[in-house]
């Protein structure tokens, strides 16, 4: 915190013009003044007590400038408080003597007052030092509030690496599980009917290609997530015929909103392996994607995954993939963000993943 500057310098005169008109007032007795002669006097006073008040803080920031240079860091507290108090002294000192001959500039004959010299010096070294004790308490407060600030910077950054590292190993951990998954169907297809399990072969390496970058990355887009469901949907309608269908529907407007990576992905993969598989006759998979108003009347992102298949009569919902998706919810949104799971009707289950859209643009690049 700078001591000589406009803004220290305009405190100052405020603080003098304000001694001076209490002193104008104070010496009002009653015999009726013209305005322009209390003015005169209320502006030669102000301008007296300016000399002093500039003069102090001249003095202390001269004070503060030597404090500042790397050998006066080493001098003990009661050298520096002694030395501050010494400069105040100083200032005082000089601005009274500046005081005196400003005012009688051009006069002969003038006797100089010692009792006037000595209360003014006590008087603004009093005040001069209380101002100064108020200036380092002041600093200590900046001080202290930009350590914090500093600190506050340093634990976010530290909570985002965090974030960032424990997000990766989540992804690291549904990446395999994802990924052997739909290998093991090609393996299967290739066992019963190699013709199709060889085109299904090509179709799935055109799908990693473009599956696994996403993989890697700490977000993606509604639109990106889609169109890799897509793509994952049919390769699975090549393995299972008739038995899969499905549709998807989403605004146009949230195409671009952010979205976890492969979460999308896992809730599909999870409606296959436990609804739809077990059925002989499989199923349908419906993805709806759209905007709503949570209870506490923030806009969200809702994004279902409605199956037809058994519902929760095996072990859907308690696998890897989608507790590592209710914890990287709660990693990147905390509890503005979950995975719902209900039955459906007449069967089936329903995955919603509920996200505020407020923490969705926060999180975007």
């Amino acid at each position: 915190m700078q001591v000589f500057n406009l803004r220290m310098i305009a405190a100052v005169y405020y603080f003098c013009l304000l001694h001076a008109t209490s002193r104008a007032l104070a010496w009002y007795d009653g015999e009726p003044m013209r305005f322009d002669e209390w003015l005169y006097s209320l502006i030669r006073f102000s301008r007296q007590s300016l000399l002093t008040g500039l003069s102090i803080l001249l003095a202390v920031a001269l004070v503060e400038a030597l404090l500042a240079t790397p050998a006066a860091q080493r001098w003990s507290g009661r050298r520096v408080l002694a030395l501050q108090g010494a400069a105040v002294a100083c200032g005082a000192l000089l601005g009274a003597l500046a005081r005196h001959y400003v005012a009688n500039y051009g006069m002969t004959g003038v006797k100089f007052m010692w009792g006037w010299f000595y209360s003014t010096v006590a008087l603004w070294t009093l005040l001069g030092c209380m101002a100064y004790a108020v200036l380092r308490v002041l600093r200590a407060d900046h001080a202290a509030r930009d350590r914090l600030r500093q600190v506050a910077r340093e634990r976010a950054a530290l909570e985002a690496q965090q974030l960032e590292a424990q997000v990766s190993a989540l992804n690291a951990q549904i990446e395999p599980h994802f990924l052997f998954n739909t290998l093991a169907n090609v393996k299967r297809l290739y066992e019963t009917t190699p013709d199709r399990g060889r085109d299904m072969l090509v179709s799935l390496i055109a799908y990693l290609r473009a599956a696994l970058p996403s993989m890697r990355r700490q977000d993606s887009t509604l639109g990106q997530e889609l169109e890799l469901v897509r793509n994952y949907l049919t390769i699975l309608q090549m393995r299972m015929g008739e038995r899969l269908s499905f549709g998807i529907e989403a605004d146009a407007r949230l195409l671009e909103a952010r979205l976890p990576p492969m979460v999308l992905p896992t809730l599909v993969e999870n409606a296959i392996k436990h609804g739809l598989s077990p059925l002989p006759e499989g199923g349908r998979i419906e993805i709806h994607a759209h905007a709503s108003s949570g209870a506490d009347g923030v806009e969200q992102m809702a994004v279902e995954v409605r199956d037809n298949g058994q519902g929760f009569a095996s072990s859907g919902g308690s696998g890897v993939g989608l507790a590592n998706t209710r914890a990287r919810l709660a990693a990147l949104f905390g509890a503005g963000a979950a995975l719902e799971l209900e039955a459906a009707q007449p069967r089936g289950v329903v995955a919603r993943v509920r996200m505020p859209m407020q923490a969705l643009a926060a999180a975007a690049p």
